[in-house]
Protein backbone atom coordinates (compact mmCIF):
# COMPACT_ATOMS: atom_id res chain seq x y z
CA UNK A 1 0.00 0.00 0.00
CA UNK A 2 1.41 3.59 -0.88
CA UNK A 3 2.13 6.01 1.83
CA UNK A 4 0.08 8.95 1.92
CA UNK A 5 1.57 12.64 2.51
CA UNK A 6 -0.61 15.96 2.89
CA UNK A 7 0.87 18.49 1.15
CA UNK A 8 -0.06 21.89 2.35
CA UNK A 9 0.87 25.41 1.13
CA UNK A 10 -1.06 28.87 -0.21
CA UNK A 11 0.96 28.50 -3.60
CA UNK A 12 -1.11 26.61 -6.46
CA UNK A 13 2.15 25.61 -8.23
CA UNK A 14 3.71 24.53 -4.83
CA UNK A 15 1.28 22.28 -4.17
CA UNK A 16 1.40 21.06 -8.08
CA UNK A 17 4.96 20.65 -8.68
CA UNK A 18 5.24 18.51 -4.82
CA UNK A 19 2.12 16.70 -5.46
CA UNK A 20 3.29 15.40 -9.04
CA UNK A 21 6.80 14.70 -8.15
CA UNK A 22 6.27 12.20 -4.79
CA UNK A 23 3.08 10.57 -7.00
CA UNK A 24 5.54 9.71 -10.02
CA UNK A 25 7.81 8.30 -6.88
CA UNK A 26 4.82 6.35 -5.79
CA UNK A 27 3.29 7.90 -2.99
CA UNK A 28 -0.57 8.98 -2.62
CA UNK A 29 -0.88 12.89 -2.23
CA UNK A 30 -3.97 15.03 -0.57
CA UNK A 31 -3.23 18.45 0.03
CA UNK A 32 -4.46 21.68 1.20
CA UNK A 33 -4.14 25.52 0.80
CA UNK A 34 -4.75 26.93 4.29
CA UNK A 35 -3.94 25.41 7.67
CA UNK A 36 -7.72 24.94 8.66
CA UNK A 37 -8.42 23.01 5.46
CA UNK A 38 -4.77 20.83 6.18
CA UNK A 39 -6.10 19.81 9.58
CA UNK A 40 -9.54 18.67 7.89
CA UNK A 41 -7.73 16.68 5.21
CA UNK A 42 -5.38 15.48 7.79
CA UNK A 43 -8.02 14.17 9.98
CA UNK A 44 -9.86 12.52 6.89
CA UNK A 45 -6.50 11.19 5.19
CA UNK A 46 -4.84 10.51 8.06
CA UNK A 47 -2.02 11.27 6.29
CA UNK A 48 1.91 9.06 6.99
CA UNK A 49 4.00 12.49 6.83
CA UNK A 50 3.07 16.14 6.29
CA UNK A 51 4.53 18.72 4.12
CA UNK A 52 3.49 22.12 5.70
CA UNK A 53 4.43 25.72 4.44
CA UNK A 54 4.71 28.08 7.79
CA UNK A 55 2.77 31.16 6.02
CA UNK A 56 -0.37 30.18 5.35
CA UNK A 57 -4.10 31.86 5.25
CA UNK A 58 -6.49 31.04 8.22
CA UNK A 59 -4.41 29.01 10.76
CA UNK A 60 -0.32 29.67 10.11
CA UNK A 61 1.79 26.28 9.99
CA UNK A 62 3.36 26.17 13.52
CA UNK A 63 -0.21 26.01 14.72
CA UNK A 64 -0.73 23.37 12.61
CA UNK A 65 1.82 21.83 13.39
CA UNK A 66 0.71 22.03 16.99
CA UNK A 67 -2.87 20.75 16.32
CA UNK A 68 -1.54 17.64 14.49
CA UNK A 69 1.04 16.67 17.28
CA UNK A 70 -1.77 16.95 19.97
CA UNK A 71 -3.19 13.31 18.46
CA UNK A 72 -0.55 12.22 16.09
CA UNK A 73 3.16 11.77 15.84
CA UNK A 74 3.08 11.75 11.97
CA UNK A 75 6.34 13.23 10.92
CA UNK A 76 5.92 16.88 9.87
CA UNK A 77 8.71 18.57 7.21
CA UNK A 78 8.52 22.40 6.89
CA UNK A 79 8.95 23.77 3.57
CA UNK A 80 9.16 27.15 4.12
CA UNK A 81 11.51 30.40 3.83
CA UNK A 82 11.40 30.62 7.70
CA UNK A 83 14.75 28.95 7.80
CA UNK A 84 16.58 31.15 10.56
CA UNK A 85 17.86 29.69 13.95
CA UNK A 86 15.31 31.47 15.55
CA UNK A 87 12.44 29.79 13.37
CA UNK A 88 13.68 26.33 13.48
CA UNK A 89 13.83 26.48 17.14
CA UNK A 90 10.06 27.59 17.05
CA UNK A 91 9.21 25.11 14.32
CA UNK A 92 11.14 22.19 16.21
CA UNK A 93 9.11 23.21 19.68
CA UNK A 94 6.06 23.04 17.73
CA UNK A 95 6.73 19.62 16.77
CA UNK A 96 8.24 19.82 13.25
CA UNK A 97 10.65 16.86 12.88
CA UNK A 98 12.71 18.23 9.38
CA UNK A 99 12.87 21.67 7.44
CA UNK A 100 13.33 22.24 3.62
CA UNK A 101 14.12 25.83 2.49
CA UNK A 102 12.86 27.28 -0.47
CA UNK A 103 13.84 28.02 -3.14
CA UNK A 104 13.85 24.09 -2.87
CA UNK A 105 15.07 21.12 -5.18
CA UNK A 106 12.45 18.53 -5.93
CA UNK A 107 14.69 15.81 -5.35
CA UNK A 108 16.07 17.40 -2.26
CA UNK A 109 12.70 17.13 -0.87
CA UNK A 110 11.89 13.51 -1.72
CA UNK A 111 15.34 12.29 -0.08
CA UNK A 112 13.69 14.14 2.53
CA UNK A 113 10.72 12.68 2.87
CA UNK A 114 12.19 9.03 2.31
CA UNK A 115 14.57 9.69 4.80
CA UNK A 116 12.07 10.55 7.41
CA UNK A 117 9.79 7.70 6.79
CA UNK A 118 12.49 5.58 6.79
CA UNK A 119 13.63 6.96 10.58
CA UNK A 120 9.60 6.75 11.66
CA UNK A 121 9.24 3.72 10.61
CA UNK A 122 12.03 2.13 12.80
CA UNK A 123 13.51 0.14 10.12
CA UNK A 124 17.15 2.45 10.19
CA UNK A 125 19.43 0.28 11.89
CA UNK A 126 21.84 2.66 14.34
CA UNK A 127 24.62 0.59 13.03
CA UNK A 128 26.65 1.09 10.03
CA UNK A 129 29.68 -0.34 8.42
CA UNK A 130 31.66 0.37 5.34
CA UNK A 131 34.65 -2.19 5.09
CA UNK A 132 36.25 -1.67 8.81
CA UNK A 133 34.84 1.27 9.95
CA UNK A 134 31.67 1.01 11.72
CA UNK A 135 29.58 3.61 13.86
CA UNK A 136 26.77 3.72 15.81
CA UNK A 137 24.67 6.39 15.95
CA UNK A 138 22.34 5.67 18.94
CA UNK A 139 25.71 6.08 20.95
CA UNK A 140 27.72 8.10 19.31
CA UNK A 141 30.29 5.90 18.98
CA UNK A 142 33.34 5.18 15.96
CA UNK A 143 35.33 2.09 15.64
CA UNK A 144 37.74 1.61 13.02
CA UNK A 145 39.66 -2.28 12.56
CA UNK A 146 38.07 -2.70 16.05
CA UNK A 147 39.59 0.37 17.79
CA UNK A 148 37.62 2.63 19.62
CA UNK A 149 38.45 6.42 17.26
CA UNK A 150 37.16 10.04 18.73
CA UNK A 151 35.50 12.42 16.68
CA UNK A 152 34.08 15.46 17.25
CA UNK A 153 30.73 16.53 16.58
CA UNK A 154 30.88 17.43 13.01
CA UNK A 155 33.18 14.74 12.14
CA UNK A 156 31.07 12.06 13.58
CA UNK A 157 28.17 13.70 11.74
CA UNK A 158 29.65 13.87 8.13
CA UNK A 159 30.62 10.54 8.68
CA UNK A 160 27.55 9.12 9.90
CA UNK A 161 26.01 10.88 6.78
CA UNK A 162 28.52 9.64 4.02
CA UNK A 163 27.82 5.89 5.58
CA UNK A 164 24.12 6.27 5.47
CA UNK A 165 24.26 7.30 1.44
CA UNK A 166 28.12 5.09 0.03
CA UNK A 167 28.63 5.26 -2.95
CA UNK A 168 26.66 8.43 -3.79
CA UNK A 169 28.29 12.03 -4.28
CA UNK A 170 27.80 15.42 -2.14
CA UNK A 171 28.82 18.51 -2.50
CA UNK A 172 30.13 20.67 -0.13
CA UNK A 173 26.82 22.60 0.45
CA UNK A 174 24.88 19.28 0.15
CA UNK A 175 26.97 18.11 3.43
CA UNK A 176 26.85 21.43 5.22
CA UNK A 177 22.58 21.60 4.91
CA UNK A 178 22.99 17.66 5.66
CA UNK A 179 24.94 17.91 9.14
CA UNK A 180 24.21 21.98 10.18
CA UNK A 181 21.22 22.75 8.26
CA UNK A 182 23.53 25.53 6.74
CA UNK A 183 24.28 26.23 3.14
CA UNK A 184 26.12 29.53 3.26
CA UNK A 185 28.90 29.42 0.65
CA UNK A 186 31.46 31.36 3.04
CA UNK A 187 31.55 28.17 4.76
CA UNK A 188 31.86 25.80 2.30
CA UNK A 189 35.52 25.24 2.53
CA UNK A 190 35.10 24.94 6.19
CA UNK A 191 34.30 21.26 5.20
CA UNK A 192 37.91 20.28 3.63
CA UNK A 193 39.34 21.30 7.11
CA UNK A 194 36.44 18.43 8.58
CA UNK A 195 37.13 15.94 5.95
CA UNK A 196 40.90 16.28 6.36
CA UNK A 197 40.81 16.08 9.98
CA UNK A 198 37.92 12.68 9.35
CA UNK A 199 40.52 10.82 7.30
CA UNK A 200 43.28 11.35 9.90
CA UNK A 201 41.37 9.18 12.43
CA UNK A 202 39.74 6.47 9.67
CA UNK A 203 42.41 6.49 7.19
CA UNK A 204 45.29 3.82 6.83
CA UNK A 205 47.41 6.59 5.01
CA UNK A 206 44.94 9.78 4.73
CA UNK A 207 47.18 10.85 1.75
CA UNK A 208 45.68 7.75 -0.32
CA UNK A 209 41.99 7.48 1.30
CA UNK A 210 40.05 4.58 0.60
CA UNK A 211 37.06 5.25 2.65
CA UNK A 212 35.79 9.00 2.32
CA UNK A 213 36.85 10.00 -1.81
CA UNK A 214 36.80 13.14 -3.42
CA UNK A 215 35.40 13.28 -6.39
CA UNK A 216 36.83 16.62 -8.63
CA UNK A 217 34.83 19.53 -9.40
CA UNK A 218 32.12 17.96 -7.27
CA UNK A 219 32.77 16.94 -3.76
CA UNK A 220 32.76 13.66 -1.30
CA UNK A 221 32.12 10.65 -1.19
CA UNK A 222 31.94 7.18 0.85
CA UNK A 223 32.88 4.76 -0.68
CA UNK A 224 31.02 1.31 -1.20
CA UNK A 225 32.24 -2.03 0.89
CA UNK A 226 33.57 -3.28 -2.34
CA UNK A 227 35.20 -0.38 -3.39
CA UNK A 228 37.30 -0.06 -0.17
CA UNK A 229 40.49 -2.32 -1.40
CA UNK A 230 41.36 0.25 -3.22
CA UNK A 231 41.23 4.19 -3.78
CA UNK A 232 42.03 4.23 -7.76
CA UNK A 233 38.81 4.58 -9.17
CA UNK A 234 38.59 7.53 -11.53
CA UNK A 235 37.05 9.48 -9.57
CA UNK A 236 39.23 9.95 -6.36
CA UNK A 237 42.18 12.00 -6.09
CA UNK A 238 46.20 11.12 -6.78
CA UNK A 239 48.20 10.63 -3.62
CA UNK A 240 48.36 13.62 -1.31
CA UNK A 241 45.25 15.63 -3.05
CA UNK A 242 42.38 17.00 -0.87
Amino acid sequence: MAQRVLVVDDEKWVVDAVRRYLEEAGYEVAFAYDGAAALDEFTRHNPDLVILDWLLPKLDGISVAEHIRRTSRAPIIMLTAKTGEEDRLQGFAAGVDDYVAKPFSARELEARVRAVLRRFAGDESPILQVGDVRLDREQRMAWVRGHAIDLSAMAFDLLAFLMTHPGRVFTRLELLEAVRGETYGSFERSVDSHIKRLRQKIEEDPADPKYVLTVFGIGYKMARGDETSSSSEGSAPGKGEA
